[in-house]
Formats: structure tokens, C-alpha cells, sequence
């Protein structure tokens, strides 16, 4: 049955928990892995130079202690094999905990839309991707370990929140103006729902402080790539859960028609 054909999103709640959970759980190991094999040799990078500095800044502080370095550091509670294969566990909880929250919203969302259940869940996952990753991503890109200051930490966690909440509300006017539009052309409902979009997105962007903690000393490659494999993670995930409830979702409707007929 071809994606455009597939009828609207049925079934119990439970039953779309079930799935987005599936799906969640497939999406967080993929994106865990896109991270394992491709982010963290670029963290290990971020590391080296961040322990070079230190090592640096201990070595010039030396002969002012007299030649001893009384910068002992403590092991970390988790090692970096340990902080690399743990990824998957916390990708994969991460996954669970998106996939349930994106099945009730689809729970709520086909009571207001005529939209199959599987174009349904790709357009909710992409919402999702622009609400929750691309809006906060283009004002505050991720930053390696040797970046960023740890005293302004809440800061920047409190700026990224307002960031999340900005995608949100960015989504959802555009989804908005697009549903007002009905009885328009669709290139002019578009138009209107991605200008829209972007007006509230570049307001935000204008009245939220910039932090630009990178210092001039560190690696543009190393940065620049490091941001593109975030976005290649996050990606993964929201790409995954969109295309995995959807596929589980025809699925289910196939063996549903496949049993009736049978019944009959």
C-alpha cells in the first residue's frame, strides 16, 4: 500500500506507545551509533588540546610553586571507554522517553488532521527536529569539552532552554498560518506557514544574547566538525523515529487489511 494511500492514524493509545517506543528505542541506539563511530574521535581531539593547555598553564605556574605542580587532578568517575559505550545506554533511554512523548502527541494530533498516519509522524517528526534541534542549534551550536566556561553553564542551559521554547513557538505559528490558509493554493499556504516560521525564528534570535566562548586558539576544523556530526546525531535520532513509526505504522495497517478480508 503506498504511503499515500494509507489511512489516518488509528488505534489505542497504548498501542501508539508501543510503537513510538520501538521506534524511539531504534532511533537512539542509530544516533548512539553515528556518535560512537564518527563524534567521538573528534572529542578525543577536543580532550587532547584541553589536557595540552592544562599541562601548559601547570607548566608556566611551576616555578612560581617552587617547581611542583599542585594541580592534582582527580580520575573521573566514568573513563572515556566507559563514557563511549554508556552512550548507547543513554541514547537508547533518551529514545524510549522521545519515542512515548511523540506517540502521545500523535495521539492528540490525528483528532485535528485528515493526514495519513504515516505522513502524520514524518511531519511531527519534523516539526520536532526544528523545534527541539534546528532553531536552538543555529543560535547556539554544541561546543566541544575544551570550550566553554563552567561558570556560565546555567547560563547557557537557561538560553538554550528559551532557544527550545522559541523552536516551539516558531512551529507551531507556521503550522498555524498554514491551517488558516485552507482554500489556498498549497505553494501559497507554504509560503505563508515558512515565512512566518522564519519571522518569529530570526525575532528570536535578534532578542536572545549571542555566547561565543570559543577561543581564538582552537581548531576551526576541529569545531566545525564537531558541530556538523551534533547535527548529524540529532538527525539521525529525529529521522529514525519519523521514518520508524511510520513504517511501523503502514505495517500495522497492512497485516490489519490483510486479517479482515480473511475473517470475512
Amino acid at each position: 500500500m503506498p504511503l499515500s494511500e494509507s489511512p489516518s492514524l488509528t488505534g489505542s493509545l497504548k498501542t501508539l506507545l508501543l510503537r513510538g517506543l520501538l521506534a524511539g528505542l531504534i532511533a537512539g541506539l542509530l544516533a548512539a551509533s553515528v556518535g560512537f563511530f564518527i563524534g567521538e574521535p573528534k572529542i578525543d581531539a577536543a580532550i587532547s588540546i584541553e589536557e595540552a593547555n592544562s599541562q601548559a598553564a601547570e607548566a608556566a605556574e611551576a616555578p612560581a610553586a617552587g617547581g611542583h605542580s599542585h594541580g592534582d587532578e582527580e580520575a573521573p568517575l566514568v573513563s572515556r571507554d566507559g563514557q563511549k559505550a554508556g552512550q548507547f545506554l543513554a541514547l537508547g533511554l533518551y529514545g524510549l522517553a522521545i519515542g512515548a512523548i511523540f506517540a502521545t502527541a500523535l495521539n492528540v494530533a490525528r483528532r485535528y488532521t485528515t493526514l495519513s498516519g504515516p505522513k502524520l509522524a514524518l511531519g511531527l517528526a519534523a516539526g520536532g527536529w526544528l523545534a527541539i534541534v534546528a532553531v536552538p542549534f543555529f543560535k547556539y551550536p554544541a561546543n566541544p569539552p575544551a570550550v566553554g566556561e563552567p561558570d556560565t553553564i546555567n547560563e547557557r542551559t537557561w538560553l538554550w532552554v528559551a532557544a527550545v521554547l522559541l523552536g516551539f513557538a516558531a512551529v507551531g505559528a507556521g503550522v498555524y498560518v498554514y491551517k488558516a490558509l485552507r482554500g489556498q493554493l498549497d505553494t501559497i499556504r507554504l509560503i505563508g506557514g515558512v515565512a512566518v516560521f522564519l519571522i518569529i525564528a530570526a525575532a528570536g534570535y535578534i532578542l536572545l544574547p549571542g555566547i561565543n566562548e570559543v577561543k581564538a586558539d582552537f581548531p576551526a576544523t576541529l569545531l566545525w566538525q564537531f558541530r556538523a556530526t551534533s547535527l548529524a546525531e540529532t538527525g539521525t535520532l529525529w529521522l529514525a523515529l519519523g521514518l520508524g513509526f511510520a513504517a511501523l505504522t503502514e505495517f500495522a495497517s497492512r497485516t490489519t487489511r490483510a486479517v479482515e478480508p480473511a475473517k470475512a
